[in-house]
């Protein structure tokens, strides 16, 4: 990852197939914690397996998408952006 980027990302349980959407600055950390029951909101849904991201140049932006991200129209477009992906795990 490089570095003085935020990232705002979408994750997905292989649990119960629900989504998370978070900002970090340190997106493979972020997910290790994630994934080792260490963030409360997604303890209980692991594991995660990281489906978007987006690099951002500020912490503002990054807070500003993930908002957007976890909005009505925010969620159509994450699944517009995905749609091939879906479809292709469906095979």
């Amino acid at each position: 990852m490089l570095e003085n980027f935020y990232y705002t990302y979408v994750l997905e349980s292989l649990k119960d197939g629900k989504k998370y959407t978070g900002y970090t600055s340190n997106l493979p950390l972020r997910l290790e914690r994630h994934n080792s029951g260490q963030v409360t909101s997604t303890k209980y849904r692991r594991p995660l397996k990281i489906i978007y991201f987006e690099a951002c140049l500020s912490q503002q932006d990054a807070i500003k998408r993930e908002k957007y991200l976890k909005t009505f129209y925010g969620k159509q477009f994450i699944g517009k952006r995905l749609k091939s992906y879906f479809t292709s795990q469906e095979e």
